[in-house]
């Protein structure tokens, strides 16, 4: 296909800076979801384990994070289930949205608090319930895929949690967090409701970056662009990257009072629950400005990796097979030649990689209400990166009258992208393609030149 760069007219904010909660039927929905799955394996328990940075999970069930202590959801096949929290998140219990028994262990809370309980780990956690010889799921936040290793028996929460037990019930206890996230994983596919609410965070993420996109100029700190990406004391699902020139001085991996200067490279990053966007490119107005051994810096990396973009955009669909969307993506910007690792497309939620069912020779399908980050990450060896990371949504013709239905003012938003793209982009988007955001594909690689970017002929 044939990439051009030229004049393009800029895409619009279009975030409506108004969360929309998950209601009481999807935050049912979602617990009969794990149930059903968890009762198809003939679980006794499931162990969900939560802490800050791992918890989306256990957030996926009871709605919150545990901040900075750690927590356990115990599930049980008898239907009494359990929140095992520390100090300062036991009063969580009784605004979770789900019904549990809390429990109370300080084991989970910050150094040195009070722990004057007069029960050991192994005394509280028999409280929920777990029988010996009982089969046990423990949950945590990755689901294991190595070829080497026996990935029922990787354990990625506390030592002493899995020990306990394993204590408690024997040796019948398996990792668990495939059924969240793994193929068919409850997590994997939205509802509407469900959909609405992430499309705030991937909307409010595409915003940002397109406010600091136009901001960045020549003497334009860091900080100040990364002021502009962290909106509304929102959580951010990744670190927040304003970076220009060199990275990682001193291992240095944020916004500092570092300024933006003619010829640096750029990275920008910002991500929300439901999305995440990024930009890479030039501080200059356009090649001449450049290194004379980068100026084909637009043929030799933005193109290919633009037209590798729009392949993805306009052959996916629903149904097809994972590995087919790393095949195009190989075909069209080979491996070996542009260093990209990574799997290029992978699901997202609360966080920003949840998983991927696309990578090489995958035969997990791509299925209608997943949510995808667009994350191809080509490298060149003497050049700056390119990146136009942004979120959509796969829909098929059942999901699109629904969203249509229930949420017409979604549905118009995402109807405008999808024009956009189509339009003055000129790619030809699926129609299972739904844009969770308006910069979708939207790609400026040289940074002060606001009136121009990729597009195709």
């Amino acid at each position: 296909m044939k990439v051009k760069y030229e004049n393009v007219k800029l895409p619009e904010c279009d975030c409506t800076n108004v969360p929309v909660q998950l209601t009481d039927e999807t935050m049912q929905e979602r617990l009969n979801k794990v149930l059903d799955r968890m009762n198809r394996e003939n679980f006794d328990s499931l162990v969900i384990y939560a802490d800050l940075e791992h918890g989306n999970n256990f957030e996926y069930l009871t709605g919150f994070l545990p901040r900075f202590e750690e927590a356990l959801l115990v599930l049980n096949s008898n239907g009494n289930h359990y929140m095992v929290l520390g100090n300062e998140n036991l009063n969580k219990a009784s605004k979770a949205r789900i019904q549990t028994t809390p429990i109370h262990c300080p084991y989970f809370s910050l150094p040195n608090q009070p722990m004057d309980v007069q029960e050991g780990i192994k005394d509280i956690l028999k409280r929920c319930e777990f029988k010996d010889g009982a089969k046990v799921g423990i949950v945590g936040w990755k689901n294991f895929t190595s070829k080497y290793e026996d990935n029922a028996q990787l354990f990625d929460v506390p030592y002493y949690v899995v020990a306990t037990i394993k204590e408690l019930v024997g040796n019948n206890v398996y990792n668990a967090t495939r059924l969240f996230i793994g193929e068919n994983g409850a997590r994997c596919t939205n509802n509407v409701n469900e959909i609405v609410h992430y499309e705030f965070g991937a909307a409010l993420a595409s915003d940002c970056i397109l406010k600091a996109m136009n901001r960045l100029d020549v003497g334009v700190s860091e900080m100040e662009l990364g002021d502009i990406l962290n909106a509304y004391g929102q959580k951010n699902s990744v670190v927040t990257i304003a970076a220009t020139g060199p990275r990682f001085i001193k291992a240095n991996i944020y916004p500092t009072n570092n300024t933006v200067k003619l010829k640096d490279p750029i990275s920008l990053s910002i991500g929300y629950k439901g999305g995440f966007s990024s930009r890479a490119g030039y501080a200059v107005h356009d090649s001449s400005e450049l290194d004379e051994s980068v100026q084909d810096y637009v043929d030799a990396l933005v193109k290919p990796y633009f037209a590798s973009v729009a392949v993805w955009l306009e052959k996916i669909h629903c149904g097809m097979p994972g590995g087919e969307v790393y095949d195009l993506v190989e075909a069209t910007m080979p491996k070996a030649e542009y260093n990209w690792s990574l799997c290029p497309g992978h699901l997202t939620a609360d966080e920003e990689w949840m998983s991927s069912n696309i990578y090489e020779n995958s035969q997990e399908l791509v299925q209608s209400g997943m949510l995808y980050q667009i994350d191809i990450i080509p490298s060149k060896a003497g050049y700056a990166g390119t990146s136009a990371e942004s979120s959509v949504l796969l829909a098929d013709e059942n999901l699109r009258k629904q969203i249509e239905q229930e949420e017409p003012e979604l549905w118009s938003r995402i109807q405008k992208r999808r024009e956009y793209i189509i339009h003055e982009l000129n790619i030809p988007l699926n129609d299972d393609v739904l844009p969770m955001c308006s910069t979708v594909a939207y790609l400026r690689p040289f940074l002060l030149n606001k009136d121009k970017a990729m597009k195709l002929q």
